[in-house]
């Protein structure tokens, strides 16, 4: 686990750098995007720093956290109308926040981008909402998943598939803000950086996690 973490962190500061490169247009739209990949970055950056002191349940919750703002991201550039957009750049005041509470949820920003966002780009957020919301959200919501795995323990597969995954979600965020860059090598490069750090990524498809969560307490109780 910890040679992975070391790992993880490495990818996540090559990720992290294409954040620096400015979008192709600037606008109230890439502002708004730009903000929610950082925000996908941090909570990536607190799963493993809450895995490396065992904070386990913590670190799994804020995996969905971490998809939603990478989802919001993607919302921003391929579907929100420019007042959602002035609705969410506002100051934040008492009257904003009570205004902008009628925001979208991500499954009406998920439905919201088809037809708008590239089949490539939507594919992979469908994917992992479809096999690891529900679990994911058991962890945030305090049901059977973080109950039984606080107490019971985790086992040492299911951490590492958290973290492989939330590398996964740092590899879409980057590749997604590639693009805005408009520059035609950028996407490249993060597809090679993919091939170079693939021991840290999911092994196969984002439904693993899905079925690791699942199994997971069988697994500890038979052992």
């Amino acid at each position: 686990m910890d040679a992975l973490l070391l790992r993880s962190a490495e990818f996540e500061k090559l990720m992290t750098e294409y954040l620096t490169i400015p979008p192709a247009i600037a606008s109230k739209k890439s502002q708004a995007a730009r903000i929610m990949c950082s925000v996908a970055f941090e909570h990536s950056e607190s799963i493993k720093i809450l895995l490396a002191t065992g904070n386990f349940t913590s670190a799994t919750g804020l995996l969905r956290l971490q998809f939603e703002a990478l989802v919001r991201a993607h919302w921003f550039h391929f579907a929100a109308t420019d007042i959602q957009i002035e609705k969410h750049l506002e100051e934040l005041t008492y009257k904003s926040a009570t205004k902008n509470s009628k925001a979208p949820m991500l499954s009406e920003m998920l439905q919201k981008m088809e037809g708008k966002a590239p089949k490539n780009a939507l594919d992979p957020l469908l994917e992992f909402k479809q096999f690891s919301w529900k679990p994911l959200s058991s962890y945030v919501h305090g049901g059977i998943h973080a109950i039984n795995r606080h107490s019971q323990g985790y086992p040492i597969q299911l951490l590492e598939l958290v973290l492989r995954n939330s590398n996964g979600l740092n590899g879409v965020t980057a590749y997604f803000w590639s693009h805005l860059t408009g520059q035609p090598h950028r996407p490249k490069e993060v597809m090679e950086l993919f091939k170079e750090f693939r021991n840290c990524l999911p092994p196969d498809r984002l439904k693993n996690l899905s079925k690791a969560i699942c199994d997971s307490a069988q697994e500890v109780k038979n052992t």
